[in-house]
């Protein structure tokens, strides 16, 4: 029977305010942190406080029977920083169980491994030295933006020296092989690859409050049988934290889903693992050799949730292609704006899909249409090169510069 292990995603975006045309060169200030701090509070109350609690009752319980890994951004640490520390903490006591692995990603949970390999390693290493000054751990396991996964980018997390790298077990790359084993890219020495049950996953993370659904209701005891059915030496269940409590509500029994299944584990005779243990616990079966990048994302399973239409695509240009500018003018405050404008929820918000994937890019998006978030985007973008060819024409005068000031509807902001 596999081993379990578990992983979730903690990520929060940087919303940016209603930029007009009439803003550019005029209001340097482009996030709106009313609107970020009002959704980090919601989600803290309904998922992130409740949550941590209850795993870390459960670590303590089961005394070393029961872990879990977890993926937190840099930005999601900078507005529990800025708006909750208390959340903050409480992530830090779950850490402090030892039972609790942190996994590495980009710092701006961002697509730079797609455009620049050094602006990519430059935000790992941020994220690195983040997860050290706050939670005191090293991470030994990567996994990517929205586990977007290629040969590649597996061999350049071998190269960053990591011991394991994370990706959705995509059917049409498996060829009728089983998600449940680890695999290694092809060319690459070092780096195993864990591959995410789609289909496990989502009947926790996305079905389990769906009333038609054949399952319903999900049980521990029944989740449990099912994980030891599965084929293979470990079964992958990789989903948002968010799921618990705020996408599946508390009315929907999801806590005491989720209190039950330790239990339910351990009485069906299986053991939780950590990612890393489940690489030094596992031989490799096979090759996973992925040419076209994948990512858990939409039906589709590609980088069309971020790339799909030319919106999406020409943002994304733009802001990569000001990389070269950005880091020559050396001004730390202009180069963490630019790279907090790489997040992948801006090109997330662009997707015009329809159907089922539409719809949920829509939930959760804060603007009425794919078009407002690209314009409110691109104005952003005009004011940030407006900004740029300043501070050059200034002779490259960094963040001690003089500045002069002014004042908007939020209060003073710093002009360009």
């Amino acid at each position: 029977m596999p081993d379990v292990c578990l992983y979730f995603q903690v990520h929060q975006p940087n919303r940016l305010i209603p930029y007009d045309f009439f803003h550019i060169g005029e209001h340097a200030f482009y996030e709106d942190d009313g609107l970020n701090a009002e959704v980090l509070s919601k989600v803290s109350e309904k998922c992130y406080l409740p949550a941590n609690r209850m795993f870390t009752r459960l670590l303590r319980e089961h005394r070393g029977r029961f872990a879990l890994a977890i993926s937190i951004s840099g930005t999601v640490i900078e507005q529990l920083e800025a708006h909750r520390p208390d959340v903050l903490e409480s992530f830090q006591e779950l850490v402090a169980t030892g039972q609790v692995e942190l996994l590495a990603e980009t710092y701006y949970h961002s697509l730079a491994v797609l455009h620049s390999r050094k602006e990519f390693e430059r935000q790992v290493d941020l994220h690195l030295q983040k997860l050290e000054d706050v939670f005191q751990v090293r991470p030994r396991v990567f996994r990517n933006t929205e586990l977007i996964y290629n040969n590649a980018i597996a061999a350049q997390a071998e190269t960053m020296g990591f011991d394991g790298v994370f990706a959705e077990g995509v059917e049409w790359v498996l060829n009728g092989m089983s998600p449940n084993h680890l695999y290694r890219a092809p060319h690459v020495t070092q780096v195993k690859t864990l591959l995410r049950n789609s289909g496990l996953s989502d009947d926790v993370g996305f079905r389990f409050s769906d009333r038609n659904w054949s399952e319903w209701p999900l049980t521990p005891e029944k989740f449990a049988g099912w994980l030891a059915e599965a084929e293979g030496e470990v079964v992958n269940l990789f989903m948002d934290y968010e799921s618990i409590g705020e996408h599946q509500w508390e009315d929907t029994g999801i806590f005491e889903f989720w209190k039950g299944l330790p239990e339910a584990v351990e009485d069906a005779e299986l053991s939780w693992v950590t990612p890393t243990q489940a690489t030094q616990l596992f031989r490799v079966v096979d090759d996973y050799d992925c040419h076209w990048s994948t990512s858990w994302a939409d039906a589709e399973r590609d980088l069309s949730a971020w790339m799909g239409n030319v919106m999406q695509q020409e943002a994304i240009a733009k802001i990569h292609r000001l990389e070269r500018e950005v880091m020559e003018v050396g001004d730390p405050d202009l180069t963490h704006v630019w790279a907090k404008l790489q997040t992948s929820d801006h090109f997330y918000w662009m997707s015009t899909k329809g159907g089922t994937d539409g719809g949920v890019h829509q939930y959760f998006s804060p603007y009425s249409s794919p078009y407002e978030a690209y314009t409110y985007f691109m104005n952003v973008l005009a004011d940030l090169q407006v900004r740029l060819r300043r501070l050059k024409e200034a002779g490259g005068r960094g963040a001690g510069g003089k500045r002069r000031r002014g004042r908007s509807v939020s209060g003073v902001f710093p002009s360009p």
